[in-house]
């Protein structure tokens, strides 16, 4: 273990405020700050479907040449996952998020000087995917190593900036988009990621111990014995190399792409088949608001859930939900149905995303969260951007979405199947 990073006593200004007679702890502020930033990332994310056909207007590029440089920027921020949760292990999160605000915000902002098609893949498709490959890792895996009693809760608020984000900024995005066009919003959004992002990490500290604090502000002595106590001690602690010699970590592996890979799926195409169902756009559209408010409700619910019902029995729920929320799309016929649906996915599919790094950090431990967490999600995460390819591949093959709807419907029934199997990995006893 001797590669684990140490604890280190570099903030008492701070220590002091955490340690005050009201009890404060200062894990809050860190998932108060990571809630922020996840929700400002991934609301210019989701806002691309806002832009895309203003700048097929003002362009005119279709809307498939501009879904493949998207693909890409959903590949790429899935595949360097890795490399930024390897970088908060080993120089903490504070500077991992500074610069990603920067690229992403760099990336938003050179959007506004696009004029040829290739330049797509360069600013959204690699710079602006290498600035968003460090938020989700950094954000999630900060706040395991904060919290062991409550992480559950802790995950669920900070995991919830995501869909509150989805939720927010397509409206707001729409209405700057009307008032000083889609150009000099991207601008706009630029400016907003790199200030909240910069101002926000200065706050985040990578783990309690670098303040003098303990997780959760219980010390160890204050918690009963077995996996809770020695998750704070640093002999339950797995590194990213033992922990793929485990078994559970493989079928995580597998578990999470077999349902991330058709997570995209809805959020690409659910406007177009609401559309064919015979709704107006403005209903169409409101069906991604659906899922973004459903959403921030599953996460703020599920890791709360989860603390007391377990998390691998909660995923399983998850999963199952998600595969019930893509059969409700297939067998949806008018508003009511195609809305329901859409709740009940994003309610699902916000559950599972704020589980994953809880169950890393009850499964390895605290200490090299990052690592792992960005391991998995560079696998699983960049899955996602095939989704929408394989739905659009099936439509034009079928013209009918039921065929991708379900296929996800079975890939999440198969991720729940092997959920059933996932046990907590255990060191060999000598």
């Amino acid at each position: 273990m001797s590669n684990l990073p140490l604890a280190r006593k570099e903030a008492p200004a701070i220590a002091e405020v955490t340690s005050s007679p009201q009890g404060f702890f200062y894990g809050w502020v860190v998932v108060a700050c990571a809630f922020t930033i996840l929700t400002v990332a991934y609301g210019i994310q989701f806002s691309f479907g806002v832009f895309m056909p203003f700048i097929s207007a003002d362009t005119g590029w279709d809307r498939g040449s501009l879904s493949l440089p998207y693909s890409l920027y959903v590949f790429v921020y899935g595949a360097l996952g890795v490399v930024s949760g390897r970088l908060t292990d080993s120089r903490g999160p504070r500077v991992v998020l500074t610069v990603g605000g920067c690229l992403l915000g760099i990336g938003a902002m050179l959007m506004s000087q696009v004029h040829n098609r290739w330049q797509l893949y360069i600013v959204l498709g690699l710079i602006a995917a290498s600035g968003m490959s460090a938020v989700y890792v950094p954000c999630n895996a900060t706040v395991v190593r904060w919290f062991t009693v409550k992480r559950g809760l802790a995950l669920s608020i900070t995991s919830s900036g995501a869909s509150f984000g989805m939720f927010l900024f397509p409206p707001l995005t729409t209405t700057l988009i009307g008032a000083y066009g889609w150009r000099r919003t991207y601008i706009v959004l630029g400016l907003l990621a790199v200030s909240v992002f910069a101002a926000c990490a200065s706050f985040i500290v990578r783990d309690p111990e670098e303040i003098g604090l303990h997780p959760d502000g219980l010390p160890p002595q204050e918690l009963p014995p077995g996996d809770l106590a020695l998750d704070i001690s640093l002999a339950g602690n797995w590194t990213l190399a033992e922990a793929k010699g485990t078994t559970a970590f493989w079928l995580l592996n597998v578990i999470f792409t077999l349902t991330w890979l058709v997570v995209f799926m809805p959020m690409v195409h659910i406007v177009p088949f609401a559309v064919d169902l015979g709704l107006s756009p403005f209903l169409a559209a409101m069906t991604i608001s659906v899922i973004g408010f459903a959403g921030f409700a599953g996460r703020l619910a599920i890791g709360t859930i989860s603390d007391r019902m377990g998390r691998l029995p909660t995923l399983g729920l998850c999963l199952l939900l998600q595969a019930l929320a893509f059969l409700g799309f297939t067998i949806s016929t008018d508003l009511s149905l195609l809305y329901l649906a859409a709740a009940v996915f994003g309610f699902s599919y916000g559950g599972v995303t704020s589980l994953f790094p809880a169950l890393i950090g009850d499964f390895f431990g605290r200490m090299a969260t990052g690592a792992i967490v960005g391991f998995i999600f560079a696998i699983a995460g960049s899955s996602a951007a095939f989704g929408p390819l394989i739905a659009g591949y099936m439509y034009d093959a079928t013209k009918s979405y039921d065929a991708a709807f379900l296929l996800s419907a079975m890939l999440n029934l198969a991720a729940l199947l092997l959920v059933m199997m996932l046990r907590k990995p255990q060191r060999a006893t000598s």
